[in-house]
């Protein structure tokens, strides 16, 4: 459109200079409140839009950042996503969302169209532990956090949870009451997470005296049917597992499902730990036992250091590793055997 309205446009309604509508629009702090105010007014008036595109050349940045995660069905990418969005929209940022469904060609598609977006950093919440693409960006010096996930990459930049801690917290919770036969619900080995849990869960029952039992362990796909129905051949068994641990909350609800289709009580037939610590499962009818990843300050931190990385004129010598201490929610889902 040739009428668009410029800042040249604003300044004339208003009567200021140009100089003082761009000072404005940059939140420049020493500008009389009723300068400012005729200047917001005319903006208003006259429907005036910054040109972004303008303003990422004279700033050689877009002021926008790439969000990716694995399955943003899942509430704990979804709530984590929330944290991000909100948290940047107040620094000025915009956030590009793409979502991989947990599938690496997938990933390396939305790494090159936000790298086509020209963003000015991307953050990524899942990811395969032997991910390359992920540390070629790291090696050109390009800002890229990863947060709940990490690959095997010493120079990686992540704020993780200390995720064999964790699982050692929900097997020692199950072992104190009393199960010795635990199943665990992990999902892909290929990533360094669900990896981490798995060492964590293993160690523990040999920490307890309990044998490892292969069969009891599910690592397939990030699939709520396929976990559905796994747990509902285990429970139908005769030496059923008395307890389940599950690589997150939403995986927990497909255990919690499976069980009630076999009119199982929670937890006095089966006690259930999930991981994540998602608003659901505080929820008064569903009181889902699991560990925190204090998600909210997981989120909070992937963004703040992945802005520390942008505003830095020079790659940091030293990469941002940062290990949250997980913490144990016991609710309703875990019960004495």
């Amino acid at each position: 459109m040739n009428d668009r309205v410029t800042a040249d446009d604003v300044a004339r309604k208003a009567g200021v200079s140009q100089s003082t509508v761009s000072r404005v629009l940059n939140n420049y702090p020493f500008i009389k409140n009723s300068t400012k105010e005729k200047v917001l007014l005319a903006i208003n008036e006259l429907g005036f839009t910054r040109d972004e595109i303008a303003r990422s050349l004279v700033e050689k940045k877009t002021r926008s950042i790439g969000l990716i995660v694995g399955d943003i069905s899942n509430l704990f990418f979804a709530e984590s996503a929330g944290v991000i969005i909100e948290q940047a929209q107040k620094l000025d940022y915009d956030v590009v969302i793409c979502n991989t469904n947990h599938d690496d060609e997938n990933l390396d598609k939305s790494i090159n169209t936000l790298i086509g977006k020209r963003v000015d950093g991307i953050i990524v919440a899942s990811v395969k532990r032997n991910d390359t693409k992920i540390k070629q960006l790291h090696d050109m010096g390009f800002p890229i956090v990863l947060y709940n996930s990490s690959i095997d990459d010493p120079q990686a930049n992540f704020v993780v949870i200390d995720n064999i801690k964790g699982a050692k917290l929900a097997i020692n919770h199950l072992v104190e009451l009393g199960h010795k036969k635990i199943s665990y619900i992990a999902g892909p080995f290929k990533y360094l997470t669900t990896y981490q849990r798995f060492a964590g869960y293993r160690e523990a029952l040999l920490q307890h005296g309990i044998p490892y039992e292969e069969e009891l362990v599910y690592n397939g796909e990030f699939s709520y049917q396929k976990i559905f129905e796994y747990t509902k051949d285990l429970l139908n068994k005769k030496n059923r597992p008395t307890a389940f641990l599950a690589v997150s909350d939403q995986m927990a609800l497909a255990i919690l499902d499976a069980a009630a289709s076999l009119n199982l009580k929670i937890p006095k037939d089966v006690s259930v730990v999930g991981f994540d610590d998602i608003s659901l499962a505080s929820n008064h009818f569903i009181g889902l036992t699991t560990v925190s990843q204090h998600m909210e300050l997981m989120a909070s931190l992937a963004l703040e250091k992945l802005i520390d990385l942008i505003d830095c004129e020079t790659v940091p010598s030293v990469p941002i590793q940062i290990i949250l201490e997980p913490e144990l929610k016991i609710r309703k889902t875990t019960f004495v055997l």
